[in-house]
């Protein structure tokens, strides 16, 4: 009898240990790495627009999610002459989804790629020595024409400054992944 129940126990705890081990070998393939399920897409441009302040609180005390602004969808084309980021006709006017003077973030994938300091109109009187995205175009006069260009500073003028320059030269590397990858999707111009 003792001989019986020995078997029956042994049996039990095969079963038990096999009832464990089905669910842990069906999520692994052939070379032993575990199947996270779908692929993740290719990576993404994006931007979000971030207060200009990390210490940025909604009133229930939990930090503030940056807002989605576009995607790489959104974008027509940007020209690396003139600076201007053309955005679809479909695409609600940044100008109207913005908050003012919030930092741009842009990301390839799951990394950032750079920040633009702030998001300026044209006939904003403050100077800034770093990344700027612009709405208008002064050619002569001010003009809200729906554009929107990335400067290195603002206003245009102090773009030869030692500290405007140094700025450009951090994000150089940045900058070029950014405008391979828009050249790779068709949305280059020069």
């Amino acid at each position: 009898m003792k001989n019986k129940r020995t078997r029956i126990s042994a049996w039990m705890v095969a079963m038990a240990i096999a009832g464990l081990a089905m669910p842990l070998t069906a999520c692994s393939n052939d070379d032993n790495e575990v199947n996270a399920g779908p692929q993740a897409a290719p990576p993404a441009l994006y931007a979000c627009g971030i207060g200009n302040t990390s210490s940025e609180t909604r009133a229930d005390g939990t930090a503030d999610i940056p807002d989605m602004l576009f995607t790489e969808d959104d974008i027509e084309w940007f020209n690396v002459t003139t600076r201007e980021l053309r955005f679809s006709d479909t695409m609600k006017p940044l100008v109207e989804t913005i908050r003012p003077y919030w930092a741009v973030e842009f990301h390839l994938g799951d990394g950032t790629l750079f920040v633009a300091d702030n998001f300026v109109n044209i006939i904003i009187s403050r100077t800034y020595n770093d990344l700027v995205l612009c709405y208008g175009k002064a050619d002569g006069e001010v003009a809200d024409d729906g554009r929107y260009y990335l400067y290195d500073c603002y206003p245009l003028q102090f773009i030869d400054d030692e500290i405007v320059q140094a700025n450009r030269a951090k994000r150089a590397d940045q900058w070029a992944a950014f405008t391979s990858y828009l050249e790779s999707k068709g949305k280059l111009r020069k």
